[in-house]
């Protein structure tokens, strides 16, 4: 059997904290107690209206196929929140619901790349990039982030890096796993870039929402509203909390929006009928409960920032964005998985190794603070505690 593109292992990647879910539970059911930092999943609960119209609408009835591209109610609601948070006002056309947002990203490169060409993405970065890069058969180009500047990018990093073969780059803003926040004129000076080269720009915004210190949220899409060469993916799963819901959405240019609909038609249908409903009621009358979580999660980022930078061998600089840390381990000499393997054995902490998210990710360490503070103030104590002994023992 020809298995394609398939037949090349080293295209692929896995998701790395299946890895650590899977031993952090084994542990758990032969007694342990194990702090979960492993998994980017806010610790709320749904609210209560928005449940409440995914269940009217269930009990209504809605439960039958809907629009491939999603029910009009909720198009219009996506529609009204672009226009709030990007400054443009996306036509019915550019506009596509999805099961997630992954969908998104991955249908987005089989629709407008083809095998053999090539996709800058960022490294340290989320890992389902480069492996579904990987599954489209496309080169990679990852292109390294650095701590000192933030985990941001440099505009001429990218120029450096574009060539004949690249026809896509991947941005996310705010970012897994640095929790980086790319600054304005950067993304001004890439879109222009991107423009000038005709390159696509899949920018990856499911944090959107989350930022920290006062900061906005900015979008590539500002040059060409999504007509011409953007393409956003964002979602629900983060923040509102609606994780298992499975929902997310794109905007791209309506040619591209024809081309990705044909696909999740023929792969998946439509998305879930009522919990559209929900999706609707998160974006009309979500955001008390949006500043209400993010209220929270500045509490437990700076706890859990501060609390890193007592512990021996590591250090961590302030996200501006999403829920994640990213301590700097380098001073311990470790490489990241097995201080990561030695965190979970020893101390019962579950965390991801800076390797799992690219080749630069390397020398650190991925916290999800996306957990009560009882349970981060019982996981930095763990975590100091095994590291002093490691220095004892050096």
């Amino acid at each position: 059997m020809n298995k394609g593109i398939l037949a090349d292992a080293s295209m692929l990647r896995g998701e790395p904290p299946l890895e650590y879910l899977r031993k952090a539970n084994k542990l758990e059911a032969q007694g342990r107690d194990i702090v979960r930092f492993e998994i980017g999943q806010p610790d709320f609960d749904t609210p209560e209206n928005i449940k409440d119209a995914a269940i009217k609408a269930l009990k209504n009835g809605f439960t039958h196929y809907v629009p491939t591209d999603g029910i009009p109610e909720l198009k219009e609601a996506i529609r009204d929140d672009i226009e709030n948070t990007r400054g443009f006002r996306p036509d019915d056309n550019q506009i596509l619901v999805l099961p997630g947002a992954k969908p998104g990203l991955y249908f987005s490169m089989l629709a407008l790349v083809n095998q053999g060409d090539e996709i800058i993405y960022p490294d340290p970065g989320f890992f389902t990039y480069e492996s579904q890069v990987g599954y489209a058969g496309c080169r990679k180009n990852p292109l390294p982030l650095y701590e000192d500047n933030q985990f941001g990018i440099d505009p001429e990093d990218i120029n450096e890096r574009i060539n004949e073969k690249t026809k896509m780059m991947i941005l996310n803003s705010p970012q897994n796993p640095t929790g980086g926040v790319l600054r304005e004129k950067d993304i001004r000076a890439i879109a222009e870039m991107a423009q000038e080269n005709d390159i696509y720009v899949l920018s990856d915004e499911i944090y959107s929402k989350m930022l920290y210190d006062g900061l906005e949220h900015h979008s590539p899409a500002y040059i060409d509203g999504c007509k011409e060469r953007t393409i956003i993916v964002d979602g629900f799963s983060k923040a509102y909390a609606m994780t298992g819901w499975r929902l997310g959405y794109m905007i791209a240019p309506a040619e591209v929006i024809k081309e990705i609909e044909l696909l999740v038609a023929d792969a998946l249908s439509c998305t879930n009928s009522f919990s559209q409903w929900g999706a609707v009621e998160a974006l009309k009358n979500g955001e008390t409960f949006v500043d209400m979580i993010m209220t929270e999660f500045d509490q437990r980022r700076k706890l859990v920032v501060e609390g890193l930078n007592k512990i021996p061998g590591m250090s961590c600089i302030y996200p501006t964005g999403a829920f994640y840390a990213f301590p700097n381990i380098k001073e311990t000499g470790m490489k990241s998985k097995e201080l990561a393997d030695h965190l979970l054995d020893e101390a019962g902490v579950c965390l991801l190794p800076g390797s799992s998210f690219g080749c630069q990710g390397e020398g650190h360490l991925r916290i999800s603070y996306a957990c009560s503070q009882a349970e981060i103030k019982k996981g930095l104590a763990r975590i100091q505690t095994a590291m002093e002994k490691l220095v004892q023992r050096s």
